[in-house]
């Protein structure tokens, strides 16, 4: 008798998103020396590009479509990794390891990544579906918005964030009449310093954007497209409104399948959710941080490309751990701002360098111990701020600039 051998169920992993943090884990897993099928879904009609650039060099013409591209299509040919855009994920089935998309198709996984990333959150307000009323959030947008600038043209931001504040120096240098209207009593409130917000202001109002603080959208006017921005004591003119007033984690498709959620979508050091074989990474996602001794969300290019290698890794059988502390930048005018840790988590601050020459860092320090760093038009001290952060440091010779910030590492 002879024995017939079970035929062997080929190997496949799904990634669920097409950004950032899926572009990466695909190419990550090949380098991995995965050689199962790779099968990336996306609802977005293009492969997976970059989201910073949106509101910078895009915006502002100075950069095309496909330079926006993590990888050319021909690496995605090459590597054999199938994506699927323009194709939408509606359900995961993790009891049979299988997911649906929106045509009706079924298709099983041995393991699964969640990148979904976040969407813009909406403002509830009436008057909001009038035309010229924008997000910015996807390539899509910004040829929307693009097309409505114009020189001398009113805009008017709501929401003075990072995303907000980086439009209003395209659209300054653009010759624009640049309106920022944020809620908070300064910009930038949730995310830095009143010394940062108050640079930041200063900056923007030396280019001739007018900045309205404690000032609350009630309604936007006009017949079809926006023409004024109500608010509850001010009325402004508009030709074109883009709203930013934050984004929200997309972890709806894991909390339908079961999968553990709170603020994003739960995951461990090693970025694997409550379903062993269900991973996630990215601005969807709550993970632990040892090195901080804290839960975070971080809506974050560098989380979402590390989160990425680490979910790569272990999807292939090692046991890699995510550690990182938490790193941004935002690129106005002519000036980079690059971020380390959370300035929230420090008491005081010291402030090395030149603020009016537009080149300095700000120390957020607690028990002499650096806890964040804000520095602009500094990279190279930055690069050493990255290594400070948790340190204890002499802050007489980190004020003083005659003293190599290198030497108190």
């Amino acid at each position: 008798m002879q024995i017939q051998k079970c035929k062997e169920i080929p190997l496949s992993i799904l990634i669920v998103g097409a950004g950032h943090a899926a572009g990466q884990a695909a190419a990550s897993l090949r380098q991995e020396k995965y050689e199962g099928e790779i099968i990336v879904f996306g609802d977005e009609p293009v492969l997976p590009y970059q989201r910073p650039p949106l509101s910078k060099a895009y915006l502002s013409g100075e950069q095309q479509q496909e330079k926006l591209l993590l990888r050319a299509a021909t690496f995605y040919e090459k590597q054999n990794i199938e994506v699927k855009t323009s194709t939408s994920v509606t359900d995961i089935n993790p009891q049979n390891s299988t997911i649906k998309i929106d045509d009706g198709e079924e298709l099983s996984f041995e393991k699964l990544l969640i990148a979904t990333g976040s969407r813009v959150r909406k403002i509830n307000v009436s008057g909001s579906e009038l035309d010229n009323v924008h997000y910015l959030r996807t390539i899509e947008d910004v040829d929307r918005i693009r097309s409505g600038m114009a020189k001398d043209k009113e805009l008017v931001i709501v929401g003075g964030g990072y995303i907000g504040l980086e439009v209003a120096a395209i659209a300054t240098q653009a010759g624009m009449k640049v309106r920022v209207l944020e809620t908070e009593d300064r910009v930038l409130q949730r995310v830095t310093t009143p010394t940062m917000s108050n640079y930041y202001t200063r900056l923007h109002e030396k280019r001739g954007v007018r900045i309205h603080t404690q000032t609350r959208v009630i309604g936007f006017e006009g017949k079809s497209s926006v023409e004024k921005v109500i608010c509850e004591n001010d009325v402004f003119d508009a030709d074109l409104v883009i709203v930013g007033i934050g984004i929200i984690p997309n972890s709806e498709l894991a909390e339908k399948a079961g999968i553990a959620c709170e603020n994003g979508i739960t995951v461990d050091e090693r970025c694997q959710t409550s379903i062993p074989r269900i991973y996630a990474a990215g601005d969807c996602t709550n993970h632990p941080n040892p090195l901080l001794n804290r839960r975070l969300r971080l809506e974050s290019v560098p989380n979402a490309m590390e989160q990425a290698r680490v979910c790569a890794a272990n999807m292939v059988g090692k046991d890699k751990t995510y550690s990182s502390i938490p790193w941004f930048w935002s690129d106005q005018y002519e000036l980079k701002l690059q971020m380390v840790g959370f300035s929230s988590d420090g008491d005081s601050e010291v402030i090395r360098g030149d603020m009016d020459a537009n080149q300095f860092s700000v120390f957020h320090v607690k028990e002499n111990k650096v806890m964040a760093a804000d520095s602009v038009n500094s990279p190279k001290d930055f690069m050493i701020c990255k290594q400070l952060i948790g340190k204890e440091v002499d802050l007489d010779k980190l004020l003083d600039e005659s003293v190599e910030l290198k030497s108190l590492l």
